[in-house]
């Protein structure tokens, strides 16, 4: 949800407005969202009504995700880096389509995007301190999902040589293996009642392939003493669509065939992040531990045959064991929708356009987390999270409005265990950040979060 989205039938952008109103109008009112819903003609792969403009510029919010940064920090670090910035392409892509459709948009892209740079006369300028005056080649740096639609660009788009151009590529906290969140988002049943954006978003996701291209493809379903994958009808139990998460699962299995090139992943860690679930009654119930396998597919169990649980964490999204294909991840200390625009992220990201071999210290600080609700109701008490720590001392913590004048400091206290909690109240409807900043750490944490109307309208869908 990284990209600005703009109808061309109304000439009115439809995401990727960060101002209270337009945000209590998106998910507060009954069309708000009607915009983003996919056509019959969408659905049936005719695209084109909606076009991404660009990345995001400002913050947004989404249920169950909380909120995504926007990318201009990362984005100037790397034209700040390379020999011109002109070398430099962003790719917003409508991330409601599958990540198929985006993928062949992508592979076509890159490869105007470097043929146009070996043309360049800064080209040929680098080119002359390069090793062995090569010629330059591609390096894909992608978000989330972007990480996906970059895999898929380089199996199985139409351009066979696009892989053997790449020279790397650097994925921050993407769900190679899927995420538990997209079930959330999928189920309006769970936790009823729910506020309405949470019911809002499920029913506008149940047709977007993109949704269903992000659930866990891991064993994550508790049964009993077991623990198993979600299936297709799974998927229609707990409200999404069962013929898309069939499509999506032929679609994971072909791409599982393949590698990336130079890979080098970074996943957000210490974060509490949901791993498994159970259905029942068609409600999700995540729980934040995962199950795990042998080398056979088996699952690891007790000496009573109970499935053994995993607390791996992750950052809030996506959990570490997900957010690489083959281990090895770059772990660094932040919350999945501030990950791209960290610094220690955009230290990664230097580096790794430069070749530097040496990942150098690691980035995870001392595993400090934070954990805030998505969606809170102005006037009413609240509650954050620290974890790994129970020492109140260094700790600076914040809650600012993201455009307004509202910044107060927040004095945490210590918890139960290894964390500390805060109480926080907001005075009025809007967007805000938490921050918490600490000399062990290498970033500051922080976390979007809405504050608006109750919403709670049993009559509404």
């Amino acid at each position: 949800m990284g990209s600005e989205l703009y109808d061309t039938v109304t000439g009115e952008v439809v995401w990727g407005l960060a101002h209270p109103r337009w945000l209590a109008r998106a998910w507060l009112t009954r069309d708000g969202l009607a915009p983003l819903r996919l056509t019959p003609e969408e659905q049936a792969g005719e695209y084109g009504r909606i076009q991404p403009r660009r990345l995001l510029r400002t913050p947004v919010w989404i249920p169950f995700v909380r909120g995504i940064e926007p990318y201009h920090k990362l984005t100037r670090a790397i034209e700040e880096t390379v020999a011109h910035p002109d070398a430099v392409l962003s790719f917003p892509y409508d991330w409601r389509l599958p990540v198929e459709a985006n993928a062949r948009l992508l592979a076509a892209e890159a490869r105007r995007h470097l043929e146009r740079w070996r043309g360049h006369p800064a080209h040929a300028a680098a080119r002359r301190r390069a090793l062995d005056e090569r010629e330059g080649r591609l390096v894909f740096v992608a978000h989330s999902m972007g990480g996906l639609v970059t895999q898929a660009a380089l199996a199985l788009g139409s351009d066979d040589d696009l892989a053997g151009d790449t020279r790397g590529v650097m994925t921050l906290g993407t769900p190679f293996r899927g995420s538990v969140v997209a079930a959330n988002i999928l189920n309006a049943a769970q936790g009823a009642p729910l506020p309405l954006p949470h019911r809002r978003l499920a029913a506008l996701a149940a047709a977007m392939p993109g949704v269903h291209d992000l659930l866990p493809r891991f064993v994550c379903l508790e049964e009993g003493p077991g623990a198993r994958r979600l299936s297709p009808s799974d998927v229609g139990a707990l409200g999404g669509s069962e013929e898309l998460a069939k499509r999506s699962e032929e679609f994971f299995d072909l791409l599982a065939r393949h590698e990336l090139p130079r890979h080098r992943p970074v996943a957000g860690v210490h974060q509490d992040t949901v791993q498994s679930l159970r259905l029942e009654n068609g409600q999700v119930l995540a729980s934040e531990y995962c199950f795990r396998t042998h080398r056979d597919g088996e699952l690891r169990r007790d000496e009573n045959g109970v499935a053994l649980r995993f607390g791996a964490r992750g950052d809030g999204t996506v959990h570490r064991d997900s957010a690489s294909l083959r281990g090895g991840a770059v772990p660094i200390a932040l919350q999945h929708g501030a990950l791209a625009s960290g610094g220690a992220a955009r230290h990664a990201v230097v580096d790794f356009l430069l070749e530097e071999d040496d990942l150098g210290p690691d980035q995870a600080g001392e595993g400090l987390g934070l954990t805030v609700p998505d969606y809170v109701t102005p006037g009413a008490d609240w509650s954050l999270r620290i974890t790994g720590t129970d020492d109140p001392s260094g700790i600076d913590c914040t809650v600012a409005s993201v455009d307004g004048p509202v910044r107060r400091r927040i004095r945490p206290y210590a918890g139960d265990g290894d964390a500390l909690s805060a109480d926080v109240e907001l005075p009025e409807a809007g967007l805000y950040r938490v921050t918490v900043e600490a000399d062990r750490l290498p970033s500051p944490l922080t976390q979007l979060v809405f504050a608006g109307p109750d919403g709670r309208r049993p009559d509404e869908p």
